[in-house]
């Protein structure tokens, strides 16, 4: 299954920061890309490009100037789409239902007031809690379910950086070949 992420409705100046985490949590979840709705922030955009290509792997990011576009697109290709929402049904209780379902998984996550027609066009409107949260909880949650603790395993291509676990200290892997 491959999964990607909506992140609607960005504004520059007030969001880059939550969004760029939107975007580092889709990416060290699992996600292959993330398409960014509202206001275009190629300089978000170039930044979490740069990251990419530094800590490896071949994670996407592409400006979605009209997001139901995306969503319809997703839908006609045979996807299906998780809209997070503290409205919907609890994550814990679908996500077997969706894991099993072998079809790509568009994951949306909202702006400050997300439209109807977004949530009438998904499959799935799934809340990880019943309380306002952020973006970036509700997608790490989720996509930590989803992946069922297998992004603890991920490997990324081509880091030039790479973190090697220890219980005390730091210790990262710099592979200066990658970085060329």
């Amino acid at each position: 299954m491959n999964v990607c992420v909506l992140r609607l409705d960005h504004r520059i100046g007030r969001d880059t920061r939550i969004t760029t985490h939107v975007c580092l949590t889709s990416r060290a979840f699992g996600a292959s890309k993330i398409y960014l709705s509202g206001e275009k922030d190629e300089k978000l955009m170039e930044n979490v490009r740069d990251i990419s290509k530094r800590w490896g792997g071949d994670f996407e990011v592409e400006y979605a100037k009209n997001f139901m576009r995306i969503i319809l697109n997703w839908r006609d290709n045979g996807g299906k789409i998780v809209h997070l929402t503290m409205y919907g049904s609890q994550a814990i209780e679908k996500i077997e239902e969706i894991r099993n379902d072998s079809s790509d998984i568009l994951i949306i996550v909202g702006g400050p007031k997300v439209p109807t027609e977004v949530y009438d066009n998904a499959d799935w409107n799934i809340s990880v809690t019943n309380q306002p949260h952020s973006e970036v909880s509700s997608l790490a949650v989720f996509q930590h379910l989803l992946m069922d603790g297998k992004e603890f395993d991920l490997k990324f291509e081509n880091p030039m950086f790479e973190v090697i676990p220890t219980e005390v200290g730091k210790k990262v892997n710099v592979n200066k070949e990658n970085g060329k």
